[in-house]
C-alpha cells in the first residue's frame, strides 16, 4: 500500500510540476534554497528515506509537499550557494520570494534593517508553539523577542576521533574517547597520544580557513560566560578569558601537538587517512566520515567517533549556527500566508528526514525520538540541542567579522603576532567594522 501510495503521488508531483502557469488558480508561494541542484538524480522522487544528502532530501521533500498538497504551487529557485546577494538584490527590487533558507547568524543583518517578518503568528497557524523546537534552534532565531525564522536545523563544531589511534595511545576507557576536562589535562593527553602513536592529537585547517579558529574561541568564551559582544557596536576581546583560550591553541602549535600548514581539504584527507587524532570540524562530515568507517580497508574503518567539545572552562557549550526558514517583507494574501503555515507544519513534520544530513534537529521530538537516537553517532552529538549557543541578536556582519578575527587568531597561533596584539587588532578592526553597520 505505501509503494502505490508513493507511485500515486510521483504521477500528481510531475503532473503539476509540468502543469502550465496560465489560468492556474492554485495559491502560488515562491521559494527560494541553496543546499544544490539536484533534479537529475531527485527531480522525482516524493520517499525522503530514499534520498540522500543536503540537496537530495531538500529535493524530495519538496517534491513530497507539492504531490500532498496540490491546491498550492511553489514556485521554487534554487540559488547558488550561499545566495544572499542575489536575496538583496531582490529585496532592493521589491520582488523577495516568500520564503528563504537562512543561516541563522544572518537573520540579525536582514532583520536589523526591517526586512523580515516576525514568524510568530504563522507558526501558530502552523500548529508550531515555541516549545516545538529545541533550546539551540530557539536561541538561533529569536531577535527582539520574535521569531524571524523558523528554525530547521543546528549546525556547530563537534570532535571527530580515530578511535583505533586513541586506543594506541591510552585514551579510551569503555569504548569512549577519554577527553581533557581543563587546559593542562589537555595538553598532557596530547602529548601522551604524540609519544605512543607518532601522530599529532588534533587534525587542524590552519590555513585560509578562519572558521575553525573563530569556532574555537567563541566556543571556549561562550563556556566562560565571557560578555564579548557588549553591544551592537563592539567586539571586546582583550580579557583574560580570550587570551588564555588563544594561548592554549598556540601552546598546541609551538609542541608540535596539532597538524600544520593545512588547508581545509588538506585537514580532510589528512584525518580520513589516519594521520592524527581528533579533527574539530562541523556536524556536516558526519556522513563522510562514517561512510569511511563502514568502508573495508580505509584508515577509519570501525574507528570513528564523534562528540561535543569537552569541557575545559566553565559550564559546556558550543558555538553553534544553523539553517532556517524566514519571510521576507512583502504583500502576501490571506491564502498565501495559509499555504506557508502548511509548508512549515510539513516540514517541520519532516525534520527527521533532514538529521540523516547530520545536522542536529531543530524540532524537540525528534532529538528525543528512539529513531532519531539510533542513528549513527546521534545520541553522543544531541547535547548541542541544548547546549549549542550563538552571538547576541543585535549582532550584525557576523561572517564578515568571522573573517577578521580569524586572521588575527592565525597569527596569534603561528606566532607572527604577539597573543595580545592580535586580539587587540581584532578588536579594534572589528569595532571599526561594526561602526559602518547603519
Amino acid at each position: 500500500m505505501r509503494r502505490l501510495r508513493l507511485l500515486a503521488l510521483a504521477a500528481a508531483a510531475a503532473a503539476l510540476l509540468g502543469s502550465c502557469h496560465a489560468g492556474d488558480r492554485r495559491t502560488a508561494i515562491s521559494v527560494q534554497r541553496f543546499f544544490g541542484e539536484c533534479d537529475a538524480a531527485y527531480g522525482r522522487l516524493i520517499d525522503p528515506a530514499k534520498a540522500e544528502g543536503e540537496c537530495g532530501i531538500m529535493t524530495t521533500l519538496l517534491n513530497r509537499f507539492q504531490a500532498e498538497n496540490p491546491d498550492i504551487r511553489l514556485d521554487l529557485n534554487i540559488v547558488a550557494w550561499p545566495g544572499y546577494a542575489q536575496l538583496t538584490a531582490q529585496i532592493a527590487a521589491g520582488d523577495p520570494p516568500d520564503l528563504v533558507t537562512m543561516h541563522q547568524s544572518m537573520i540579525s543583518d536582514y532583520q536589523g534593517r526591517g526586512l523580515l517578518e516576525p514568524v510568530d503568528g504563522i507558526l501558530r497557524r502552523a500548529g508550531l508553539p515555541p516549545e516545538t523546537f529545541t533550546a539551540a534552534g530557539r536561541r538561533g532565531v529569536t531577535k527582539a523577542g520574535h521569531f524571524y525564522a523558523m528554525p530547521w536545523d543546528t549546525i556547530g563544531g563537534l570532535f571527530h576521533v580515530n578511535t583505533r589511534l586513541m586506543a594506541q595511545a591510552g585514551l579510551m576507557k569503555d569504548g569512549r574517547p577519554v577527553f581533557p576536562t581543563n587546559p593542562d589535562e589537555l595538553i598532557a593527553q596530547a602529548r601522551q597520544f604524540k609519544a605512543r602513536t607518532g601522530k599529532p592529537w588534533l587534525v587542524q585547517s590552519e590555513v585560509n580557513d578562519p572558521a575553525s579558529d573563530v569556532r574555537n574561541l567563541y566556543s571556549y568564551l561562550l563556556a566562560q560566560g565571557a560578555i564579548f559582544f557588549p553591544n551592537a557596536r563592539h567586539v571586546r576581546l582583550r580579557t583574560p578569558e580570550a587570551k588564555r583560550i588563544v594561548e592554549l591553541f598556540r601552546r598546541i602549535e609551538v609542541e608540535g601537538l596539532s597538524t600544520h600548514h593545512q588547508d581545509y581539504p588538506a585537514a580532510l584527507a589528512s584525518f580520513m587517512n589516519g594521520e592524527g587524532g581528533i579533527f574539530p570540524v562541523g556536524t556536516w562530515m558526519i556522513g563522510a566520515f562514517d561512510a569511511e568507517a563502514k568502508t573495508p580497508g580505509r584508515p577509519l574503518y570501525g574507528s570513528y567517533g564523534v562528540y561535543p567539545y569537552p569541557h575545559l572552562w566553565g559550564h559546556d557549550a558550543t558555538f553553534v549556527d544553523g539553517h532556517s526558514w524566514v519571510m521576507p517583507k512583502r504583500h502576501r494574501t490571506l491564502a498565501q500566508e495559509q499555504a506557508i503555515a502548511r509548508f512549515l507544519k510539513f516540514m517541520a513534520s519532516h525534520n527527521f528526514d533532514w538529521s540523516r544530513t547530520g545536522h542536529i534537529p531543530a524540532v524537540e521530538a525528534v532529538v528525543e525520538s528512539p529513531q532519531f537516537q539510533s542513528l549513527p553517532h546521534r545520541k553522543d552529538i544531541a547535547p548541542l540541542a541544548a547546549t549549542g549557543e550563538q552571538l547576541p541578536d543585535y549582532v550584525q556582519r557576523q561572517s564578515a567579522i568571522q573573517g577578521l578575527i580569524g586572521e588575527e587568531l592565525a597569527s596569534a597561533i603561528a606566532g607572527t603576532k604577539s597573543v595580545d596584539q592580535a586580539l587587540a587588532d581584532a578588536e579594534r578592526r572589528v569595532d571599526e567594522l561594526l561602526a559602518q553597520v547603519l
